[in-house]
């Protein structure tokens, strides 16, 4: 074989761990971002958190305009933190803003590159970012307290036992049985491991101490279970209503009546829960040896029992939505326009130590080259963070313009809609507006919903066009509200239902809506 030199011309992708780092950050929620910017202000001397106050709107943050100008080797990322919010008009289809006009950086050729070849460079640009963003505030002002702080205050289960098992009178071993199984709690109150294996795993096999540990967690179960909330401490649905059901019945001045509702309850718990989920009468009637009357009572005063004693208790705040995009509707009627704005509680504001950098720049001794790289890293982080708000707002400017009509009438006007067509509009690929739309939350007139929540199927209609099938769940979820309590709808009439309004939805369409709207089926839902 003869040896010879070709030269060839090809291209390739390549994923920079810049680029890999702005992919990354797109797809982390609020909460998982707040942790990675704590890490990265920990682990970088060169980034910083400004804390001073800046200007802020009344509905939010100004969006910062994103232009990447491009010359023949390097590129520059310029902030313009002074550009308006994007407006639409609910009534006129003229009041949509272009993306040359009034949203920048939503052209193709502007958008952050999350699929190019990552090899784009950005000269230094050590400016604050999210300068209009609020400093945190450390003061003991309950005015500025907000639902987050408010969480954290929240008394968690185990404290609330803690407390209570501090007025008995127990012996060391005792108490430390007691706590013991408190800290084994799940958050809805129940003690999930039965007390041999907990035993178990603290004897490490030795079964006489096995023994008695069973015994002491034994005794430490009946004192936890006799503490608020009532039904705590129980290793089953059954044993919780029945501990509930214990102290209604030892309350004093209970009637006659009361009293054999109650004992009535108390046997339907000792049966197996699936003939109370199934509400089958005939059948608990058997089982129990009580009239059709007593059984009917009994099953209405449970369903008014807490099945989950611990639910008051649980954390709350990570079950707090804190919305990337504020929707506010601005004007009535013919002249209503939605601004569309990022929220400023969520945007970090980091900047370049400016010290830290001057100093670099004058020293060229050992370890400059290390240094320089932290700096660098610094920069593409603040760079990467604002490119991902930048793509937040993006996607929800084209969200609010092709979902107008469910930001003025509600979720039934909700139109069907696919990532392909956000992804198209805007040049990007779906796998990024995926990412854009998961975790991340807007707040509209109607209530906070998640990115992904506007997005639906298309149900074909008696005329040709499409139904959204978020549109569809909504009025599902009309007719089921306005059934009558003692002829609950069938799947089948919620079919021709939707059929008499011109959408065509095949019964097991209904059934999968209904499961996912968390109805029940109509025999579950027909009243005693």
């Amino acid at each position: 074989m003869k040896q010879g030199l070709s030269l060839r011309v090809s291209q390739h992708l390549a994923l920079t761990p810049q680029l890999q780092q702005s992919i990354r950050l797109l797809q982390l929620s609020t909460l998982e971002l707040s942790q990675e910017v704590e890490q990265m202000l920990d682990d970088n001397p060169f980034l910083e958190l400004s804390l001073e106050e800046a200007p802020r709107e009344e509905f939010g943050l100004e969006k910062a305009d994103a232009t990447i100008r491009e010359d023949d080797r390097d590129a520059e990322f310029v902030a313009s933190p002074d550009a308006a919010p994007t407006e639409f008009s609910p009534d006129s289809a003229s009041s949509t803003t272009t993306p040359e006009t009034e949203a920048p950086a939503s052209s193709a050729d502007d958008a952050p590159d999350w699929e190019g070849d990552g090899t784009v460079d950005m000269a230094p640009d050590d400016s604050e970012w999210g300068g209009d963003a609020p400093a945190r505030k450390n003061n003991n002002d309950d005015s500025d307290v907000d639902a987050t702080d408010m969480a954290r205050g929240q008394e968690s289960l185990q404290s609330f036992l803690h407390r209570q098992a501090l007025s008995l009178r127990l012996s060391e071993t005792d108490t430390a049985a007691l706590r013991f199984l408190v800290e084994s709690l799940n958050d809805d109150g129940y003690l999930e491991d039965s007390l041999q294996s907990l035993a178990e795993g603290l004897a490490g096999g030795n079964m006489e101490d096995v023994d008695e540990l069973v015994h002491r967690f034994t005794v430490a179960l009946h004192l936890l279970q006799s503490l608020e909330p009532a039904g705590v401490g129980a290793r089953s649905l059954g044993e919780c209503l029945t501990l509930q059901l214990r102290v209604l019945r030892a309350q004093p001045g209970n009637d006659a009546q009361r009293c054999a509702v109650l004992d009535a309850a108390l046997r339907i718990c000792a049966q197996p829960m699936d003939l109370l989920a199934r509400r089958d009468v005939k059948r608990l009637v058997q089982l129990c040896s009580e009239s059709e009357a007593h059984i009917k009572a009994a099953m209405t005063l449970i369903t008014r029992l807490e099945p989950k004693p611990g639910r008051r208790f649980v954390d709350v705040e990570r079950n707090v939505v804190i919305p990337d995009v504020l929707v506010v509707k601005v004007g009535r009627g013919a002249q209503a326009r939605f601004n569309v704005r990022l929220n400023a509680e969520v945007m970090p504001r980091l900047r370049v130590h400016d010290i830290y950098a001057s100093a670099l720049k004058q020293h060229k001794g050992e370890g400059a080259q290390a240094l320089q790289q932290r700096l660098q890293e610094a920069r593409w982080f603040i760079k990467n963070i604002q490119q991902r708000f930048d793509t937040i707002l993006r996607v929800s400017n084209a969200i609010v313009e092709r979902q107008k009509s469910f930001f003025s009438h509600g979720e039934l006007a909700m139109r069907p809609l696919v990532l392909r067509e956000i992804a198209d509009e805007l040049g990007l690929h779906e796998s990024t507006i995926s990412r854009v739309t998961t975790a991340k939350y807007m707040s509209t007139p109607f209530g906070t919903f998640e990115l992904k929540y506007f997005f639906g199927s298309a149900l074909n209609t008696e005329t040709g066009g499409n139904a959204s099938s978020t549109a569809v769940r909504a009025l599902i979820k009309q007719f089921v509200s306005a059934e009558s309590l003692k002829k609950p709808l069938s799947d089948n009439q919620i079919s021709e239902m939707l059929k008499e309004q011109g959408i065509e939805c095949a019964r097991r369409t209904v059934a999968k809506y209904r499961d996912a709207l968390r109805i029940a089926p109509a025999n579950l839902r027909r009243t005693l």
